[in-house]
């Protein structure tokens, strides 16, 4: 079982100081991943599918992934998760890969779709078809990370006769997890995905959505064996509790803190390592 930490740029690891600290406490302390999440543009007045407040600090993914790798070693660092469909898949490309490098091969790509309409029309991206859209997405940066000029046609995006570089350190790519527990983000992680992601699920619902991931690689003759689970779970973890996820199929545990401040992120991350790190 592995151990992550999720917080990576949201309070309170929003200042520079504040999320190296807690980066080389989770290096330190043997967890193997910091993960964090986002909204670009939030609804303001909050709308029913807001899933939380206008005012909540994001710190761009990208720019926090780049300064977190350059105070650590050997952590990871994974978007959990990236709205892949309001963005520009070329620009992104260029954008992940840089990472990838400059990190020295550490990142973890977790990719979402979103629900939250207005986000959406601020970026200027239309609101139909983002799961296609998505999944034609990440069919381009492949193309841009692999071949020796890329080429991809679509519904959506296509381009031919081009090349991006720098390529990620991992080959042929970033893994790519997906997030969301509907039949289609099963079928995407099946299809497409190196592993999943679930946010805040106790046994039962992970153990349904597990089932939900093995029945889409039965359909289209994938290994489960290839998917990576990662859970968040309901509540912190036991030992005892982490086992019974890991009988489920999870191969890793993000720890969401309730964190007031950076001396709580910092107190929970040594009671990670303490209590879980090589003993569940």
């Amino acid at each position: 079982m592995k151990f992550g930490l999720f917080g990576l740029n949201m309070h309170p690891c929003v200042a520079p100081e504040a999320i190296a600290a807690v980066a080389r406490a989770a290096e330190d302390a043997g967890l193997d991943s910091f993960w964090g999440g986002e909204h670009i543009a939030l609804p303001d007045p909050p709308a029913t599918t807001s899933p939380m407040p206008p005012h909540t600090v994001f710190v761009d993914l990208c720019a926090t992934i780049a300064f977190a790798a350059a105070h650590t070693r050997t952590l990871r660092f994974g978007t959990g998760i990236m709205i892949l469909p309001l963005r520009n898949p070329v620009v992104l490309a260029k954008q992940l890969a840089s990472i990838d490098v400059i990190s020295g091969g550490r990142l973890i790509f977790g990719v979402g779709i979103s629900n939250i309409e207005c986000e959406y029309k601020a970026v200027g991206m239309p609101y139909d078809h983002k799961g296609k859209r998505a999944e034609e997405a990440i069919a381009v940066m492949k193309a841009l990370w692999s071949m020796e000029r890329a080429a991809f046609r679509g519904r959506f995006f296509s381009l031919e006769g081009v090349r991006a570089e720098p390529r990620p350190i991992q080959k042929p790519a970033p893994p790519i997890i997906f997030g969301g527990k509907t039949a289609y983000a099963f079928s995407r992680t099946a299809r497409l995905g190196d592993g999943w992601f679930g946010y805040g699920l106790d046994l039962t619902t992970t153990a349904s959505s597990i089932s939900g991931i093995q029945a889409a690689c039965r359909k289209y003759q994938r290994s489960f064996d290839q998917i990576e689970i990662s859970i968040t779970p309901k509540i912190y973890p036991s030992p005892d509790l982490a086992q019974e996820y890991a009988q489920l199929g999870v191969a890793r545990l993000i720890i969401s803190p309730r964190a007031r401040d950076v001396g709580d992120m910092l107190r929970a991350v040594e009671q990670v390592g303490r209590e879980l790190v090589g003993k569940a």
